[in-house]
């Protein structure tokens, strides 16, 4: 007898079907797993035999082959412990249900629990695509609920699963519903309001998020860049509901979400240390596994001390930056993960730090500043649309006795922008500024005849490259949105090209 249990990989973050067959023969003893699993995959074999026995059932003195099908594909993971077990129970005559309507995942422990699986999202998009109901572990209900209206029956037990699916005993489906879930604002996040001066900066990171551009601080150690990053998120837009499953489907693969937090509503902010490895940065390995660019979709990338981190990796960063996802090629696999990702990175002027500090002195000489500048390649720096200082804090402005504008009132201005880039781009396949090809800059990026005298100028004068050209427009476009103008005048592309001079102007300062 051959039986067919319905369950699903993953590849990245895109599912793709899996039936479990199982046939059972004369021969010598014997139970094996076939259909290319990974060693956790097939050692599902052993915690289903001693599940079984722990619950009473016993395996026939027969031949049991369960292919995993199809047979060319990688399957991954110990999901596959379930629905491997109710195909055997199928064509042993003991599950007699209609397996073919749901879709099965699960770990099972040696007494016969189901234990939580990574990445269940996933498959429970697929199970709702194809119609089906889903079985998976009671603790994986909540992430699944995201899907709309998928049908889900969870279990605790193998026993329960059997009986279920025997007509024996009864479940009530839970119906996937993550309205209240997906509503719950910006609790938790720091305020802009906590920042004490550095209004130029404030604005840099306003343009940046209003049109996606990538940003670049530099000053001296302790001026406030990674206090004013960490506050980057409560500026930002709320996540859409699509985008709020594609950012939970990457976590749940990567084994991120918890029962308090099931789904991500609130947009990633991603602060990896400078002595991340490659791998852990794009992503891969020998599972593969995504990546911190990932891990960042839809939200923020922060890189501290940018120059410290390892060449090779922020080198990978120039693909994703254009493309906004990652590719990983090895010998034995390919994946593709999402990586739409505003990054934000931070570093010193200098070695030392106090390169143009007014009260410290910098202590490097010409050529430690130039060692220190190269290792950021100039076509990377060449897609970091704005660049900031965030010099030394005054006493007077530390001291305060007034009140700073608050990210409410920042965000105000931010959705406002985005509002109009979205109207303005509802037909192109984009939403934001910085996305814009250079064929519909010219469409887009009307200029004032003071306005298009000043570019040309910066452009003759600073030997700025074609790239650089359309990034100043695209940024003075964000500049001009937020300003409410539909026409980019020459105050909005002094401060374009003002924000892509800061690290030249230090040197020539020196």
């Amino acid at each position: 007898m051959i039986s067919r249990v319905r369950s699903a990989g993953v590849n990245g973050i895109v599912p793709y079907e899996v039936t479990i067959e199982t046939g059972i023969s004369p021969g010598l003893p014997h139970f094996t797993v076939v259909g290319l699993g990974d060693t956790v995959t097939k050692e599902s074999r052993e915690r289903i035999r001693v599940a079984f026995a722990h619950c009473g059932i016993k395996l026939m003195n027969k031949k049991i082959v369960v292919n995993l099908a199809p047979a060319d594909i990688k399957k991954e993971g110990s999901h596959y412990d379930l629905p491997i077990a109710l195909s055997v129970l199928a064509a042993l005559g003991l599950v007699t249900g209609d397996l073919n309507r749901f879709l099965v995942a699960g770990e099972l422990a040696l007494d016969g629990s189901v234990r939580k699986v990574k990445g269940i999202l996933p498959l429970a998009e697929h199970a709702a695509k194809c119609r089906l109901h889903l079985i998976c572990p009671v603790e994986n209900v909540p992430e699944a609920s995201f899907i709309r209206g998928l049908k889900i029956f969870p279990v605790s037990r193998l026993g329960e699963a059997m009986d279920f699916l025997n007509g024996k005993k009864l479940l009530s489906p839970l119906i996937g519903d993550s309205e209240e879930i997906a509503e719950r604002g910006y609790k938790g996040f720091s305020d802009m309001s906590e920042v004490r001066g550095q209004a130029v900066a404030k604005r840099a990171l306003e343009v940046a998020v209003s049109g996606r551009h990538n940003i670049l601080m530099v000053g001296p150690p302790g001026t406030g860049k990674t206090m004013l990053a960490r506050r980057i998120p409560s500026i930002l837009p709320p996540m859409s509901r699509s985008e709020a499953l594609e950012v939970t489907k990457i976590y749940s693969v990567s084994g991120l979400l918890t029962e308090k937090n099931p789904v991500k509503v609130n947009r990633p902010f991603r602060a990896p240390h400078h002595t991340i490895s490659d791998v852990g940065l794009v992503g891969g390995g020998h599972h593969p596994k995504p990546g911190e660019i990932s891990l960042a979709h839809k939200g923020v990338l922060f890189l501290d001390e940018f120059p410290e981190f390892k060449k090779g990796a922020i080198e990978v960063l120039r693909q994703p930056m254009e493309r906004k996802e990652i590719h990983i090629t090895r010998a034995a696999y390919a994946v593709r993960y999402p990586a739409d990702f505003l990054l934000v990175t931070a570093m010193n002027p200098c070695p030392c730090g106090y390169l143009g500090d007014k009260i410290k002195e910098c202590r490097c000489s010409p050529s430690d500043i130039y060692r220190y500048r190269r290792r950021i390649s100039g076509p990377l720096l060449d897609r970091i649309d704005i660049q900031v200082e965030v010099p030394r804090v005054e006493y007077r402005e530390l001291k305060g006795g007034w009140e700073e504008e608050s990210s409410y009132s920042i965000r105000e201005r931010v959705l406002k922008a985005a509002a109009v880039q979205k109207e303005r781009f509802k037909k192109r396949g984009f939403s934001f500024n910085a996305q814009m090809p250079p064929g519909l800059v010219k469409t887009f990026c009307p200029l004032t005849d003071e306005a298009d005298r000043l570019l040309e100028s910066a452009v003759k004068e600073y030997a700025l490259s074609a790239r650089s050209y359309h990034r100043i427009l695209k940024v003075a476009r964000t500049i001009a949105d937020i300003e409410e103008q539909d026409v980019i005048e020459d105050v909005h592309v002094a401060e374009a090209v003002q924000h892509r001079r800061i690290l030249d102007e230090m040197l020539e300062n020196y």
